[in-house]
């Protein structure tokens, strides 16, 4: 019996049948369908590009579905804006959270629908609305605090009050939830979303990372180009399973290869920042992956970033081989150092610029004479550098946001190795992206590595830098522990360096 629901046989709380949606000549679903119990907690899997935000989008009413239908707690459901929606009771909570740093945590709950009378809004009614809502998933939280201050688990939290207290909530859409949190906050975010399934509420949960499926879901559906390919429960299946069915062929797990480390290309002593690093020590090889791991917060992209020249170094020594350290990213690029920004959409790409134009942004590939950059060279340049790595993008000339997240972050990895720098610091290389796209990610790590660049990575991810990673520091509370090799490492003991537990 599915958690919070008293029938043997509950009739579905949101079903979708036959869902075709197109954008121009391109088809983005066909025939997609989705049955959602009440009380369930319901996974939707597939690769970035399978069509799952685009599904998403039509329930959430943003788009409008060209054939198929929707049905809500048997009547026949057709929001046509998100207000429809939220009115109807559904409630999406986005990967990227959207808060207002200057407002309060209540005001947050309640943005855009502030209890108001004769155009003043009602400040007690909205505390105590808000208040209702948050002792649902974060009772700890002040409702007049101030939400700068707030981790990005309680950031999460507002978000997810904030889908319930608009209206009353029976479908909750959880957009890559966990991408940004530690693990005990992954813990504490599954025992709220097991609450709020108790009380009836229906979570349709999407994720990129299995091993939490496996933990938090009942059932599954798979979408893959679009098409509905598997369903079940979840307990019924493997990890390995529910891979094939997302990717349609088997992939390979790969085995962490010995690298052959040669000279030092990036080093640190005792380097800190205004804030954060406090203390960062380590040296960085050619032809080497070395991994930083730590909890959310701890200051691991804030040392690269510090490393790149983004933020100010307070005191400490950074040197690019043998030269003393620049201190602007610009500087960073001259020297051969390039960064793989974690937010790929704010940082990593100019989303409505071409693919073409994204790979070759920091080092012109199309110059011909007098500077002026030609179209026709800057196509050839990208597509040399979308075959090396298969990036699959029907046309470089086509804006870059229209690919799936793991072929963007291909193509930011390809802006990188266009600049041909030396060293590379990624941070959370694979964040958002499907398990197949991941594993190519790992893959061309490994070349890169092979072919003697210096390769820093940072990820939240234990399980991936044990893999890629040939040496690993730990970073806590803004100290980088000293470098541990990987042979005989396991998770375990990088989460209790990570927590400060001896």
């Amino acid at each position: 019996m599915v958690e919070g629901v008293s029938e043997a046989n509950p009739k579905p709380r949101l079903s979708a049948t036959g869902v075709d949606k197109s954008f121009g000549p391109t088809r983005v679903l066909s025939s997609a369908s989705l049955e959602l119990l009440p009380g369930e907690i319901h996974a939707l899997l597939g690769e970035n590009g399978a069509g799952k935000s685009t599904l998403v989008k039509i329930l959430a009413g943003a788009h409008g579905a060209d054939a198929g239908s929707l049905v809500l707690d048997g009547e026949r459901f057709a929001p046509r804006s998100p207000e429809e929606a939220q009115r109807a009771g559904i409630a999406i909570v986005h990967q990227e959270l959207f808060v207002c740093p200057d407002l309060s945590i209540e005001e947050n709950v309640m943005l855009g629908h502030e209890p108001a009378r004769f155009g003043f809004v009602r400040r007690r009614r909205l505390r105590a609305e808000a208040a209702r809502a948050l002792e649902l998933v974060a009772p700890e939280l002040s409702p007049g605090g101030s939400v700068a201050r707030l981790s990005p688990a309680e950031l999460q939290a507002v978000c997810v009050a904030r889908a319930l207290a608009v209206h009353a909530c029976r479908v909750l859409i959880l957009d890559e939830p966990t991408a940004s949190l530690s693990a005990p906050d992954v813990d504490r975010l599954f025992r709220v979303v097991r609450r709020l399934a108790s009380t009836g509420i229906s979570v349709l949960y999407i994720s990129h990372f299995l091993g939490e499926v496996q933990r938090i879901a009942e059932r599954y559906s798979v979408l893959r180009d679009g098409a509905t390919v598997a369903s079940g429960r979840v307990s019924d299946v493997t990890a390995a399973d529910l891979v094939a069915q997302m990717s349609g062929r088997k992939v390979v797990e790969r085995t962490r290869t010995e690298h052959e480390p040669g000279e030092v290309k990036l080093s640190a002593r005792e380097l800190s920042g205004p804030r954060l690093p406090v203390s960062a020590s380590f040296e960085l090889r050619a032809g080497e992956v070395l991994g930083i791991a730590g909890l959310v917060g701890s200051g691991r992209t804030e040392l690269l970033r510090a490393l790149f020249g983004l933020d100010r170094v307070k005191r400490g020594e950074l040197r690019i081989g043998s030269v003393a350290g620049p201190r602007s990213a610009a500087l960073s690029l001259k020297h051969g150092v390039g960064l793989l920004s974690e937010d790929r959409k704010r940082e990593g790409l100019a989303e409505g610029m071409s693919v073409a134009q994204n790979l070759t942004l920091s080092k012109l590939g199309g110059l011909g004479p007098f500077g002026l950059v030609l179209s026709g060279r800057e196509r050839r340049v990208a597509e040399t550098w979308v075959e090396k790595l298969r990036i699959r993008a029907a046309d470089v000339g086509r804006p870059v946001r229209e690919l799936s997240g793991g072929n963007q972050q291909k193509v930011a990895l390809a802006r990188l190795l266009h600049h041909d720098v030396d060293v590379l610091l990624l941070d959370e290389p694979t964040r958002g992206i499907d398990v197949a796209s991941r594993s190519e990610i790992y893959g061309i790590i490994d070349e890169l590595a092979r072919a003697g660049k210096a390769i820093l990575v940072v990820s939240s991810q234990f399980d991936e830098l044990l893999s890629i990673s040939d040496r690993i520091h730990v970073m806590h509370r803004g100290t980088l522990g000293p470098a541990l090799p990987n042979q005989g490492l396991d998770e375990r003991r990088l989460a209790q360096d990570a927590a400060g537990v001896a």
